[in-house]
């Protein structure tokens, strides 16, 4: 099992979801990164249930950094975070244990381990395991913001309501990072009625996270396998139920001309910009200086209270499951802090490939 995310920056994560305790360990973060506790635990507040067409199972995430900081800064040594598990309801998952739940990884994961996996809440699976993402996440945003780089991310779509695309992306990053539930315009309600309706119907619904990143300086990224696309991709999947990536028009391509899909060059203030930004900031895989933008579909939460066929897994016979205990009708406005903190871990890895690992240390990139 690869539990490793970073080529310079890496970012490994351990635990499952109703053991005693997960958490990650960072290398590659220099000395004298100040660790900003507050907005950790503001991000952490982002991904944490809200009662709203969302589980029952709340963790108060108090984590413990027991290595890599003194004094409130980086100490240029590994960095150890770990967050106890206290809210488990294991006993949930016993009269299910042998049956697949459809589309989740019970089947998959039985198999691939010999039976041996963790099968309570999906064990090493889970989206529990976003919670040290998240802090790892919120310590590279902080730092990437001291070079005057932000990344924002909106909820695009839940069901059959849906938010504005980014436009005027410098002005409207701020007040989207700054919103409980992060949409541009005021679709909010329309939304959480969505994730209501699935819920009271015992069913689970979807959605699309748009992101963007301002003030990336150009150059950024390689050509073919460590392109920003690549190495962005990567992480986007390594969250549970996201299942499809577009950067700019992304699929829209198929629908237009090159005449119009091309974003002619020209100079603003003596810096070279693009007229329209369809190829989302980056060409060839490396970023051209203008917004990096691009979009993630989740797919609905498997875990339904509806009747499914099924299999039971020790006895390789037809059955129906139907899963009870405390589960997510919808997980779009939890995963986007998440999709916000992995883009964050992806851009910091790959400035330090470019500047070298203080670049963190500098005041703005030129």
């Amino acid at each position: 099992m690869s539990n490793i995310l970073g080529n310079n920056l890496k970012v490994t994560i351990f635990g499952q979801s109703h053991g005693e305790a997960i958490g990650c360990v960072i290398d590659g973060l220099c000395a004298g990164i100040k660790i900003d506790e507050e907005f950790i635990n503001e991000c952490l507040s982002k991904r944490r249930p809200n009662g709203i067409g969302e589980t029952k199972r709340v963790e108060l995430d108090n984590y413990k950094i027991i290595s890599g900081v003194f004094n409130g800064y980086t100490t240029g040594s590994s960095i150890c975070i770990l967050i106890e598990n206290n809210n488990t309801k294991s006993k949930d998952y016993e009269s299910i244990k042998d049956l697949a739940r459809p589309s989740h990884v019970d089947y998959v994961a039985n198999a691939k381990y010999h039976g041996f996996n963790d099968y309570r809440g999906g064990g090493s699976f889970s989206g529990r395991l976003t919670a040290p993402l998240v802090i790892a996440g919120s310590i590279a945003l902080r730092a990437l913001e001291k070079l005057g780089i932000k990344i924002a991310s909106h909820i695009k779509q839940i069901g059959d309501v849906y938010d504005a695309s980014f436009n005027d992306v410098e002005k409207e990053v701020d007040a989207v990072n700054n919103k409980e539930f992060p949409t541009i315009n005021d679709v909010s309600k329309d939304m959480l009625n969505e994730m209501e309706k699935a819920a009271m119907d015992n069913d689970s619904i979807g959605g699309v996270i748009e992101t963007a990143i301002v003030n990336m300086p150009v150059g950024i990224g390689q050509p073919m396998f460590s392109s920003i696309e690549s190495e962005l991709a990567k992480a986007m999947f390594s969250i549970g139920g996201i299942k499809g990536i577009e950067f700019g028009l992304g699929f829209e391509f198929a629908n237009v001309k090159g005449s119009f899909a091309n974003d002619e060059l020209a100079i603003k203030d003596g810096k070279v910009i693009t007229l329209t930004n369809n190829n989302g900031g980056i060409n060839g895989g490396i970023s051209n200086g203008m917004p990096i933008v691009f979009s993630v579909v989740v797919k609905p939460t498997p875990s339904i209270g509806k009747t499914q066929n099924t299999i039971n897994m020790k006895t390789l016979k037809e059955t129906t499951i139907n899963v009870s205990g405390r589960h997510d009708p919808c997980i779009v406005r939890r995963v986007n802090i998440v999709v916000r903190c992995m883009c964050a871990l992806v851009i910091a890895d790959l400035l330090i490939n470019k500047f070298g690992q203080e670049v963190f240390l500098k005041e703005g990139l030129k």
